[in-house]
């Protein structure tokens, strides 16, 4: 995957990425009314606290939308590939790639059941990828 856009990576950020570096889907929690949130940010859109934390999730979750993503070209990918937006156990939303399903001949995926993943990149980026559960 050389070539690859790199997300960003800040203090709202850290927390995530060395939690897919170690194989866990990491969650942002607010510390004052203990709300989920994805993605994270500095304050709670529930409470407006700034204390935050991070539960580790399950991974488990299921498909509320997908899409085939055929054009434009993306660096460091081939497309088409199929991106999709994953309601998690916990409730909040995450959106990644789907592995191992054929995007000439997916059909309708939501509710499906799936399950995270990490695709390892380089030493500097492990990504979060869903799979068919």
């Amino acid at each position: 995957m050389s070539g690859v856009l790199r997300p960003q990576h800040n203090r709202d950020t850290a927390y995530f990425w060395e939690g897919t570096a170690a194989g866990e889907l990491r969650l942002q929690k607010c510390n004052a009314c203990d709300a989920l949130r994805h993605p994270p940010g500095p304050a709670c859109p529930d409470c407006g606290a700034l204390d935050r934390g991070h539960v580790t999730a399950s991974g488990d979750g299921e498909i509320f939308s997908w899409v085939v993503h055929r054009h434009p070209q993306v660096p460091g990918r081939q497309t088409p590939f199929v991106i999709a937006l994953v309601t998690l156990a916990e409730g909040p939303r995450l959106l990644g790639e789907l592995l191992g399903v054929d995007p000439d001949t997916t059909e309708d995926l939501i509710g499906a059941p799936v399950r995270i993943d990490f695709q390892h990149v380089d030493d500097e980026l492990t990504l979060p990828v869903w799979r068919l559960a």
